[in-house]
């Protein structure tokens, strides 16, 4: 499969689902192990009582697909990769609250 056909590929997931660690990993082309560390630096928040039992929301690929694309491609490592992440969803929100009160002021 060439890069284009994995960019191309892609399947509904409802956002209420949960996926096992071997799921979770599979879709982020990573070991369980890198999930692990994901984990660690609290880039993600697993449910279960130990890491092969974790799940993990389907809202939650998003963040480690950030994650992975910081480290692979920008070659950050997985602390400033968490760093970033958060500063990318405050950015976000303070965005969104931004829109909110510029719409107010409109009316």
């Amino acid at each position: 499969m060439t890069t284009i056909d994995r960019v191309l590929e892609g399947q509904m997931l409802d956002e209420t689902a949960w996926l096992g660690i071997g799921e979770f990993c599979a879709r982020l082309h990573v070991e369980p192990g890198w999930v692990a560390e994901l984990v660690e630096v609290g880039v993600l928040e697993p449910q279960g009582p130990s890491p092969d039992a974790w799940s993990f929301p389907v809202s939650a690929l998003s963040r480690a697909r950030t994650v992975v694309r910081l480290v692979d491609d920008l070659g950050v490592n997985l602390a400033g990769a968490a760093l970033i992440l958060e500063l990318l969803e405050e950015r976000r929100v303070l965005e969104r609250r931004l829109g909110l009160l510029e719409r107010l002021l409109e009316d």
